[in-house]
């Protein structure tokens, strides 16, 4: 047997050690997620129901976040329409005097 031989034996090894780690750690995450979801009362079933609720959710943030722009843009103009009319006012009733 070469160093080549046994090179290539040690690399193979190594490769299919940490392709079984890797499966393992899935595995492993795949259950806590599971054992998760299912203490929230969540089915592993209900996968589909749980990112459409999730898609709602992040649409409804989202429209709430747009509200309160609109909101703090109502409010920022009326404010300044008003300081422009209260101008308004003070120089027509110095003009008119």
């Amino acid at each position: 047997m070469q160093a080549s031989d046994v090179r290539a034996m040690v690399i193979e090894t190594l490769a299919e050690q940490q392709r079984i780690r890797h499966d393992d750690i899935d595995a492993v995450v795949l259950k806590t997620v599971a054992t998760t979801l299912t203490s929230f009362g969540i089915d592993e079933d209900d996968r589909r129901e749980l990112r459409a609720d999730f898609q709602h959710l992040r649409r409804w943030r989202r429209n709430v976040e747009q509200a309160q722009s609109y909101t703090f843009k109502a409010v920022v103009t009326m404010i300044v329409t008003g300081f422009v009319g209260v101008v308004w006012l003070g120089i027509r009733a110095t003009l008119g005097k």
